[in-house]
């Protein structure tokens, strides 16, 4: 099995209906987790300096590491996600 990451991508103030759909779908996919974590208030560090990231459509949300078969069965754990904005899906690189 390989990993993989699911980045969230956007933001809208979670209603009842939209936190039961994530939590429907994270019990969907519970056996394929490795790892999960939600993100909020961030800051974008460039030589130029520091930028408020808004929580927003474009936000980066949150990630979920998965064990799939391949990036075919990790698109289609995401295709299942009640997204707000899209999912990004990377294949971990293996250090071995």
């Amino acid at each position: 099995m390989k990993k993989f990451v699911l980045l969230t991508v956007g933001f809208t103030q979670p209603t009842p209906e939209i936190m039961e759909s994530w939590n429907q779908w994270f019990k969907s996919i519970k056996e394929t987790i490795v790892d999960q974590i939600g993100l909020s208030k961030g800051k974008k560090v460039t030589k130029k300096g520091i930028t408020e990231l808004p929580m927003d459509k474009d936000a980066i949300t949150g990630y979920v590491v998965i064990k799939a078969e391949n990036m075919n069965e990790a698109i289609k754990i995401a295709q299942m996600c009640p997204m707000i904005t899209s999912i990004k899906v990377f294949e971990v690189r293996s250090h071995e």
